[in-house]
């Protein structure tokens, strides 16, 4: 990969150019070697991708996994590379796409400039730091290990927004179709099928019940269509409100692991996000009393929430997570059994981490033979759906057409 970069000269001048090597870190070690102070570090393949594509610099544009990766990554080689801090951070605002972003990361430079701490600085923005990012900032500010923590963070935001994006790619064509198939249905309910069985009705012949059915409904389409659309609409409204609040989201994620398939995917993402991001803070340096509540509220499913949150009293009179684990059928045998080998040997961290991928892995899997599932069905629906039309509307029109000539 070749990157290009801005340095400072140990006499402070600017030097830029560019440097060929295996990766980002890789990168700054050969110019750390030329006694150079890196200020700005991107590949050039990454700046091609950005020239190539048109930009409109939205405010509102949502910030995602990946940016706050790539701003915890490339943050974390500038204060490695002995820029300071408020520096650091106005380099990332001026090279970062998303103006919002943008406007955020010069807002922390100038309170960290002013003298608040990094931690409290991007604790005031919990819409894109979340208490698991900030709290690992302020472990490594109390240890003094900021780029470590900042490269944790780096590593921990890039396999879930890896992860994210995977199940998001395979559901992508699945709904598209489904999509597509809604509207190709109420395209010819409303607007095709009402001009062919007009004919139907002017034969004054006996109709089958299926053709009768069709018209029937395409009649009911037509008229109340849009009352049918609106009620479904506000349904729809009201059950997100009813499942954003305490008690409808505590009885969903309760109820939604339970489903066939889904429900296994649901299990393990919530079992991949448990062992990664408690993994990342106690590598990060937090307590695991502590390190338990964060990953309590970042786990995503409140069920799995409560069961976190009851071994972490445990934990607070003397016990292990695998001793309450193994109490709860959520739990799989796998998991408590790898967590109680973790705390015999002291290598907690580590099962968490290989914990995580073997999930992950296990997401992406089923992911993919429920996509390979979901297609044939779709296919089957769709011939199904043509079949009902063919024998209810145009078979009668050929019998139509039989008895004219």
């Amino acid at each position: 990969m070749k990157f290009e970069y801005i340095a400072r000269t140990p006499k402070g001048e600017i030097q830029s150019g560019t440097v060929e090597t295996s990766s980002y870190e890789a990168a700054v070690e050969i110019l750390q070697r030329h006694k150079l102070i890196v200020t700005s570090l991107r590949s050039v393949e990454e700046k091609k991708g950005m020239i190539g594509e048109f930009r409109i610099p939205l405010p509102f544009k949502r910030i995602n996994l990946r940016d706050i990766s790539i701003f915890s990554r490339q943050l974390a080689i500038l204060f490695s590379s002995e820029v300071p801090l408020v520096e650091a951070l106005r380099t990332m605002g001026n090279q970062t796409e998303k103006a919002a972003f943008k406007e955020k990361i010069f807002k922390i430079a100038d309170d960290v400039d002013s003298g608040t701490a990094f931690s409290k600085a991007i604790a005031k923005y919990p819409e894109v730091f979340s208490t698991f990012y900030v709290n690992l900032i302020r472990a490594g500010e109390v240890s003094g290990k900021l780029s470590e923590s900042l490269e944790h963070l780096a590593d921990h935001h890039e396999r879930q927004y890896e992860m994210m994006g995977k199940i998001k790619g395979a559901m992508y064509y699945p709904a598209f179709i489904f999509v597509a198939l809604i509207l190709a249905v109420a395209i010819m309910f409303i607007f095709v099928i009402p001009a062919i069985t007009s004919i139907l009705v002017e034969s004054q012949q006996s109709l089958p019940v299926i053709t009768r059915a069709i018209i029937g409904l395409t009649n009911f389409l037509r008229q109340w269509g849009w009352i049918l659309f609106s009620l479904l609409a506000v349904g729809l409204v009201f059950f997100l409100r009813w499942r954003s609040g305490p008690k409808g989201r505590k009885i969903w994620d309760k109820y939604i692991i339970r489903l066939p398939i889904l429900g296994k995917i649901f299990i393990k993402i919530a079992l991949s996000r448990f062992s990664s991001n408690l993994s990342t803070l106690i590598k990060g340096g937090l307590p695991i009393s502590r390190a338990m509540e964060i990953t309590a509220e970042v786990v995503g499913n409140e069920t799995y929430k409560e069961i976190i949150l009851e071994a972490e009293e445990g934990i607070r009179r003397g016990e292990f997570i695998s001793a309450t684990f193994k109490m709860k059928k959520e739990i799989p045998p796998l998991v408590t059994q790898m967590i109680l080998i973790g705390e015999k040997t002291g290598k907690l961290p580590a099962v968490l981490e290989n914990l995580s991928q073997f999930y992950q892995k296990e997401v992406e899997r089923i992911t993919e033979n429920l996509v390979n599932l979901i297609e044939p069905i779709m296919i089957l629906v769709i011939g199904v759906g043509v079949g009902f039309i063919v024998v209810g509307v145009i078979m009668p029109i050929y019998q139509i057409a039989g008895t004219v000539f």
